[in-house]
């Protein structure tokens, strides 16, 4: 017969966690009280009373300066208010996953949101939880979510914030969280169900398809323990459900060759063993030597395989091992949460790992790094006996890792990528794989003068200048700029052809024009080439920093150099001209400059045309501000457009009287007579300019 046991059987973190805060408790002061049982199991309660920790289930019983033990499930904010101002000891053994749910449904509540909790009402930690907020709705299942979201109960339209107990199973999750997302348009789901347990429940479930039988062991009020049966029984007929060794009756037993052992989160080492005892002592007498016919592997695709009572007791007592700081230890990832990673380290302490010891990395969640289930390797940083945890970190150990590769880098002059963790007068501290790496502060990367703030918690690429004796590491991030400058430059220089457009960015400002650098090489945009418009100054246009998209006028690799433009065709306000305009056309244009031989005329930005004095009126008159004046808006007939000179000519005469101007556009486009003065004009010159030389 063989005989498989869970890796996950017994004890979770935060039962152990629990249950030792209670005994150190006692021997600590002596005589105390758990608020409620620590844990759902009879046997560990009446074990702890032993020790002078007892139950209690009325805080009045209990006088000022009692030291009042919080139980595992937690308290309801009322029972802490309670024992505050009774004056009680209160030493809390909440478990951390449990704690969250609370800080979760508080900050709901005052954030207006509503909160609902999937669970069993009756259980104390789904009790203690509902405390924490306010008018909580307590759903057992997605049958009874859905019923309420149909009557009514659930206002669909308000903000929702949705939690698990603990020891919820992820089938049950999975549906309510489907009809959350369908009812619900603002809503927040956490998924607080303990790592552990989901580990517990799908090695169960694995277990009891591969096994003839299966034994459960677990208190009959603890409903993670309750849910392992039910698990159980779905795949494995014979499953026994006991809470001692005392009700296992080995002849349901009879005839399964293999049997599978496993126990909920409240059953400790102890009775593990009794009942393991107990099935191999009845079996040897029944004819069946257990211990002979075991198979002998030390471990299979879901648990662990017993070859006889001692290497079961050496599993069991793994939970007792001690650990010490500087220790290097592998556990299993039980939870993640935003803060921290609980780990499992098969010993009596509970093992975490804080953000800040998992990475350096701001920007990159716990749960990008590792999974619950994962296996491991952590260094320890600090043990707390009295609260029976042990503060791990993965970064130190990869520290330890990481140092040849630094050194490697080094030689082979490779690149390496780190995170800008801190600013000092000489320079920055970059953390590579959790080594720390010094780069000055001319090393840098950034011009002359620019705070080297702005580059903490950034990513950074760099190359390793020097590692001495005492493991003092040097880097430099404009090494590797340079780098990449200068290759980027010659793909340009090898690519680069008249017309071809880049993105750029203005690095500079002159009075003539803008420096762009379009990856690697700096270009010039002459002030002519920034707009259509005539401008006076490139400020107008552009800005230090403007990431703009530029084209290859023209280019010279021997000397370095490239003149690009700015502006672009498709803006050109003389081909928006043509494509509304022609002759004949009526536009409504503004007058912006009055000459002795006439005045100018903007028909739309970009481009203006000239009525002739000839053309401004039905009467012969002296000078052009005797019926125009600057900034007055006109209706004007196209008589003329030059292509070629790109000039156009209009006349308001020919509105009045068609037929004279008709006859006029013949004589007096450019030349009126031989007293008349000749005009040149060109439409490119913006309005707002002098216009020297036309007359």
């Amino acid at each position: 017969m063989r005989f498989i046991i869970a890796k996950t059987a017994g004890f979770c973190y935060g039962v152990k966690r629990a249950v030792n805060i209670a005994e150190e408790t006692s021997a600590k002061i002596g005589k105390c009280y758990t608020y409620g049982p620590i844990i759902h199991n009879e046997q560990v309660v009446e074990s702890l009373k032993k020790e002078g920790v007892e139950k209690i289930d009325d805080l009045k019983l209990l006088e000022r300066g009692d030291t009042i033990i919080i139980r595992s499930h937690g308290a309801g904010r009322g029972d802490y208010e309670e024992m505050q101002k009774d004056g009680l000891n209160v030493v809390d053994a909440t478990c951390p996953n449990v704690s969250r749910i609370h800080e979760i449904v508080r900050k709901a509540s005052e954030d207006g949101r509503q909160c609902i909790i999937v669970g069993t009402k009756s259980h104390p930690e789904v009790r203690a939880i509902s405390q924490w907020c306010t008018a909580p709705i307590i759903v057992k299942d997605s049958e009874e979510l859905q019923k309420l979201f149909l009557i009514g109960d659930v206002d669909a339209a308000r903000p929702i914030t949705v939690v698990y107990q603990t020891t919820e199973t992820q089938e049950n999750k999975e549906k309510c969280d489907k009809i959350i997302k369908k009812e619900c348009t603002n809503y927040k789901i956490f998924d607080t169900i303990c790592g552990a347990t989901s580990m517990r429940q799908k090695e169960t479930e694995l277990l009891s398809a591969e096994c003839e039988a299966m034994v459960v062991i677990g208190g009959k009020s603890s409903a993670n323990s309750r849910r392992l049966a039910d698990i159980s029984a779905k795949n494995c007929a014979k499953t026994i459900f006991i809470e001692t060794a005392e009700e296992l009756d080995i002849e349901t037993l009879r005839g399964a060759d293999t049997i599978g052992i496993t126990a909920g989160a409240s059953t400790p080492a102890w009775i593990i063993k009794e009942v393991y005892k107990k099935m191999s002592d009845e079996l040897k007498t029944m004819g069946i030597d257990a211990t002979e016919e075991v198979e002998k592997k030390d471990e299979i695709a879901v648990g662990e395989s017993l070859e006889d009572t001692e290497s079961f007791d050496e599993l069991l007592e793994k939970n007792f091992k001690t650990l010490s700081t500087g220790e290097k230890v592998t556990g299993i990832v039980t939870s993640i949460t935003p803060t921290e990673v609980s780990v499992d380290l098969g010993t009596k302490q509970s093992g975490y790992i804080p953000l800040s010891e998992l990475t350096d990395d701001a920007s990159v969640k716990a749960e990008d790094i590792v999974h619950v289930g994962d296996e491991i390797e952590t260094y320890v940083m600090r043990v707390n006996d009295v609260e029976g945890t042990v503060m791990l970190s993965k970064k130190r150990l990869d520290t330890v890792k990481s140092w040849e590769d630094i050194e490697q880098a080094r030689v082979d002059k490779t690149p390496v990528e780190g995170i800008v963790i801190e600013e000092n007068k000489g320079g920055i501290i970059v953390s590579v794989k959790g080594v720390r790496v010094f780069v000055p502060a001319s090393q840098t990367g950034l011009p002359k003068g620019a705070p080297m703030s702005s580059l903490l918690k950034t990513k950074v690429k760099m190359r390793i200048t020097e590692v001495n004796a005492r493991r003092r590491v040097v880097g430099s991030i404009r090494a590797i700029q340079n780098e990449e400058r200068k290759a980027a430059a010659e793909k340009i220089w090898n690519e680069i052809e008249v017309g071809k457009v880049y993105t750029g960015v203005v690095k500079s400002l002159t009075s003539y024009g803008a420096f762009v650098d379009i990856g690697g090489i700096d270009g010039m945009v002459h002030v002519s080439e920034m707009s259509w418009n005539r401008i006076k100054n490139p400020a107008e246009v552009l800005s230090v920093g403007d990431k703009i998209e530029v084209h290859v006028l023209s280019f010279d690799k021997d000397a370095r150099k490239i003149s690009l433009g700015y502006r672009k065709e498709s803006d050109n306000p003389w081909t928006k001209f043509t494509n509304e305009f022609q002759p004949g056309s009526v536009a409504k244009v503004k007058i912006v400059k009055l000459m002795p031989f006439g005045a100018f005329a903007e028909v739309i930005p970009g481009v203006d045309g000239l009525i002739h004095i000839s053309q401004i009126a039905d009467r012969r008159i002296g000078k052009p501000d005797e019926v125009l004046s600057e900034g007055q808006e006109v209706d004007a007939k196209i008589t003329n457009i030059d292509m070629e000179n790109k000039k156009v000519s209009l006349s308001i005469r020919a509105l009045i009287e068609p037929e004279a101007a008709s006859q006029a556009d013949n004589s007096s486009n450019v030349e009126v007579d031989d007293e008349s003065p000749k005009v040149v004009y060109d439409t490119e010159v913006n309005s707002g300019e002098d216009y020297e030389g036309d007359e």
